[in-house]
C-alpha cells in the first residue's frame, strides 16, 4: 500500500507587482536636461520585475522535484511492501503402511492406476478396464494344487498360468524341480494359456541367485515361455534355521538383480515377485525396475504406493478344473 500524506500544500505563484509607466499629456512633454556625469542613472522597474520572476521560478521548480521525489519514495516503498514472500518448501509427502510412516523413494514411479476401474464380479474375480484396454486374468499354481484338468481352468475365463518350476532347500540350499512342473507346462500350453514360470529362491548371494537362474534357464530350454520368468524369495517363519535369516536388505536386492539380469540376458522377461512388506521395507525397487514387478496384495483395489506390472490379488480363488484355492492374478501392463 502506498502511504501518502492526506494533504499536499499547493504552492500559488504570485505575479510580480510592475509599476507602471507614467501617462504624458498629448503636449509635447519637457526635455530632458542633460544630467551631471556623477548622477547615478536609477534602477528600472521592468529589470527588478524580472529577477523576481526567476527566483519564483527556481522556487517552484525547487519543490516541484522535492514533491516529486517523495512520492517516488513512497511509491518505490509502496511496492517493496507489497513484493509477496517466497514460498515456503512444500511439505514432505508420507504414506501410510500399518502403523509405519513411509517417505517414498526418490525416483520411484508411483501407482498409476485408477481405482475406480477396478471392479469385482459375481464369482469374486477382479476385472480392470482403463481406455478401452482390459486386463487379462490368470493364475499361478504348484505342486500344492495337484492335478489340474487345463482345458477346464481355460474355458473358466483364464488366460495365463505362472508354475511354479522349482525352489531352492531353506536348510541346506539345494535346487530341486517343482514334481508338477512339467505336467503344467505341457497341459496349460495345450489348452492355449500364455505361460510363465517362477523359482522359490533362498539365495544369499548374487552367485547363487545367478546359480538359480541358469536351473530355470535349462529347464525352459524348448518350451515357448511367453510370461514372465520370476524370482520369488521369501522370507521363512522365525526358528526354522532358514538359511536366509539375517540376509541384509542391500544383498537381497542385489540377488533379485543378478537372477534378473541373466534371465534377461537370454532373452526372456524376467520379473520380481513380492508382498508389500518386501516391496517397502526389504527391498530397493529403485534397482529393478527394468523388470516387471509382480505385487501380491490381497484386496479388491491395489493400495500399493508404487509401480507394478502384475498383480496377485487373492490366495482364495476358485477356479473350474482347479481343486481348492488358488491364486489369482491380473496383468495390467
Amino acid at each position: 500500500m502506498n502511504d501518502y500524506p492526506s494533504d499536499w500544500n499547493s504552492v500559488e505563484e504570485q505575479t510580480p507587482q510592475i509599476p507602471e509607466e507614467p501617462e504624458y499629456p498629448l503636449a509635447e512633454p519637457p526635455r530632458p536636461r542633460r544630467r551631471p556625469a556623477q548622477e547615478a542613472m536609477p534602477s528600472r522597474p521592468g529589470r527588478r520585475g524580472g529577477d523576481g520572476l526567476s527566483k519564483l521560478a527556481l522556487a517552484v521548480s525547487v519543490i516541484a522535484l522535492a514533491v516529486a521525489g517523495t512520492a517516488l519514495f513512497f511509491s518505490l516503498r509502496g511496492e517493496e511492501e507489497t513484493v509477496e514472500p517466497p514460498p515456503a518448501p512444500p511439505e514432505t509427502v508420507t504414506f501410510q503402511f500399518g502403523d509405519r510412516t513411509l517417505t517414498p523413494l526418490e525416483g520411484m514411479p508411483v501407482n498409476p492406476y485408477d481405482r475406480s476401474a477396478f471392479t469385482q464380479d459375481s464369482q469374486g474375480r477382479i476385472h480392470y478396464e482403463k481406455d478401452g484396454k482390459r486386463a487379462k486374468t490368470g493364475v499361478d499354481v504348484s505342486t500344492y494344487q495337484k492335478d489340474i484338468d487345463w482345458q477346464a481352468v481355460a474355458a473358466d475365463g483364464i488366460e495365463f498360468a505362472i508354475l511354479r518350476l522349482g525352489y531352492r532347500g531353506y536348510t541346506e540350499g539345494g535346487l530341486f524341480m517343482d514334481e508338477t512342473f512339467a505336467q503344467n507346462l505341457r497341459g496349460a500350453s495345450d489348452a492355449g494359456l500364455e505361460v510363465g514360470v517362477y523359482f522359490f529362491s533362498q539365495a544369499i548371494t548374487p552367485e547363487e541367485a545367478e546359480a538359480e537362474a541358469a536351473y530355470v534357464l535349462n529347464a525352459v530350454a524348448g518350451y515357448e515361455i511367453a510370461y514372465p520368468i520370476a524370482f520369488d524369495w521369501e522370507p521363512v517363519a522365525p526358528g526354522q534355521g532358514a538359511r536366509t535369516d539375517g540376509l541384509d536388505n542391500g544383498a537381497l536386492t542385489r540377488c533379485a538383480d543378478a537372477f534378473c539380469a541373466k534371465v534377461k540376458a537370454a532373452g526372456y522377461r524376467p520379473a520380481v515377485y513380492f508382498n508389500q512388506s518386501l516391496g517397502y521395507l526389504r527391498y530397493d525397487l529403485r534397482e529393478l525396475t527394468e523388470y516387471d514387478l509382480w505385487l501380491a496384495e490381497y484386496d479388491s483395489k491395489p493400495d500399493f504406493y508404487y509401480h507394478f506390472d502384475l498383480w496377485q490379488y487373492t490366495h482364495t480363488g476358485r477356479v473350474a478344473g482347479i481343486e481348492g484355492d488358488v491364486d489369482l492374478d491380473l496383468d495390467l501392463r
